[in-house]
């Protein structure tokens, strides 16, 4: 058996109280603690590289505590295209903005901008975000079938949270004009 390989590491004053509280956290020694957080990144490096650690602390925020789930993107357009199909769909959209209005009551613990609040719901994969501009963002939808959904919820969400913005629609898109904010 091979000795093992040696590596040293400077860390500041900051990083080593982090080091030394995670070690005692965890009961590992720095060896195992170290071997355990290279395995973590090289897991993850892919979405870390793409988004930095802001997703992977979106995904353990909602995932951690229960309150959401990971679903099929198939799946997910099946269920809305039968609530469209549904003689109680009128119920389904007043229940939809009462989540979104209860959402906005919850996130601003979370979210402090609008900026945040589009990024963490790209996250769930309802859309892809792109920056327009400072204020303005094009939300690409995956189905036009989504479209009503997230508009909705972003429309609740964003007057719950006091944002003031516009949503216009496009074919695939939804364009969201931020015309006042405030940051927390």
């Amino acid at each position: 058996m091979k000795a093992p390989i040696r590596v040293t590491i400077a860390l500041d004053e900051e990083m080593n109280k982090l080091f030394e509280k995670l070690r005692l956290e965890t009961k590992q020694s720095q060896s195992g603690l170290i071997r355990r957080a290279l395995q973590f990144y090289s897991e993850n490096k892919k979405v870390i590289d793409e988004h930095g650690t802001e997703r992977i602390n979106t995904y353990v925020d909602m995932l951690g505590s229960g309150e959401h789930i990971i679903l099929d993107i198939d799946h997910w357009l099946l269920f809305l295209k039968l609530i469209e199909s549904s003689p109680e769909k009128e119920k389904f959209w007043e229940d939809h903005r009462r989540v979104a209005k209860s959402h906005a009551e919850q996130l601003p613990k979370k979210v402090r901008s609008v900026d945040e609040l589009l990024k963490r719901l790209e996250a769930c994969n309802f859309y892809n975000l792109s920056k327009s501009s400072e204020n303005e963002y094009t939300l690409v939808l995956y189905s036009d079938v989504t479209k009503k959904f997230v508009r909705a919820f972003l429309k609740e969400v964003l007057a719950g949270m006091s944002f003031k913005a516009e949503i216009k629609e496009d074919f695939a898109k939804l364009r969201v004009k931020v015309t006042k904010t405030t940051e927390r």
